[in-house]
């Protein structure tokens, strides 16, 4: 598949132009004019990069690329080694932060409900980042909801709060969106799930009696690009193969 094509098809997909980001989404580094081989992961960092050139992938496909907004852009240590190995191998860099959260059905937080059981009935947050749902098994507390993260994300999660609550509506944002923590209070969530803690947000799930559950940046946001690597073998006759580095954030 052409290079061009590829970027066409994902950038459509993915309905890039409907998100206002912290980075520039879509191709972020030039390769090979022609794609067959794709890598996917969750961050482009030098592991991924080594086991694309590795392997002999033409391109990478990530949720965490490069270039976000507010950092040094200079080319120098370990972006310039990054860059270095993907120019220097004619490899190819995809990167779809936002797009790859908000999907309907390949982005993070429908994949993150389709592994929990929970069923999506709204939107809150900006952008409508955020999701609100239920669990398919009524009764569940915050303790049991945690219990079944850590199952199906195979990483123990933090639960602050009251455990005990009944949590009959969810609402749920993957990495680091602790930040909408008060916005899903006020849509009436008896439990916010994301990937990330901060301090206040111990204090704000014991004021507030709403429980929060920090389930791990990288384990909320490993099935996004899972699912769109499937995709990409299915529908395209590419070879997308995913490659899950361990992290324990």
């Amino acid at each position: 598949m052409r290079l061009d094509e590829l970027r066409q098809y994902l950038d459509d997909l993915l309905e890039v132009a409907h998100w206002r980001d912290y980075c520039p989404n879509g191709l972020q580094v030039e390769g090979r004019a022609e794609v067959r081989r794709v890598l996917c992961g969750v961050t482009a960092s030098q592991a991924l990069v080594d086991a694309a050139v590795a392997g002999g992938y033409d391109a990478l496909l990530v949720h965490h690329g490069y270039f976000w907004r507010g950092e040094d852009g200079r080319i120098t240590g370990i972006r310039r080694r990054r860059l270095g190995a993907l120019l220097g191998h004619d490899i190819s860099l995809f990167a779809y932060h936002l797009p790859l959260d908000g999907h309907p059905v390949l982005g993070n937080n429908a994949q993150l409900a389709w592994h929990m059981g929970w069923e999506s009935v709204s939107r809150f947050g900006e952008q409508d980042i955020g999701w609100i749902g239920a669990p398919r098994e009524t009764g569940l507390k915050a303790l049991d909801i945690a219990a079944n993260l850590a199952v199906k994300l195979e990483r123990v999660p933090l639960l602050v709060g009251d455990g005990d609550r009944v949590a009959s509506r969810i609402a749920w944002c993957s990495g680091g969106a602790q930040g909408f923590f008060e916005q899903a209070i006020a849509s009436g969530a008896d439990l916010y799930v994301s990937g990330e803690i901060s301090e206040q947000t111990t204090h704000l799930a014991q004021e507030s009696g709403v429980p929060y559950i920090a389930a791990g940046h990288h384990a909320t946001e490993r099935y996004g690009v899972r699912a769109l690597s499937r995709h990409l073998n299915d529908g395209l006759g590419l070879t997308a193969d995913f490659l899950d580095l361990p992290n324990p954030v």
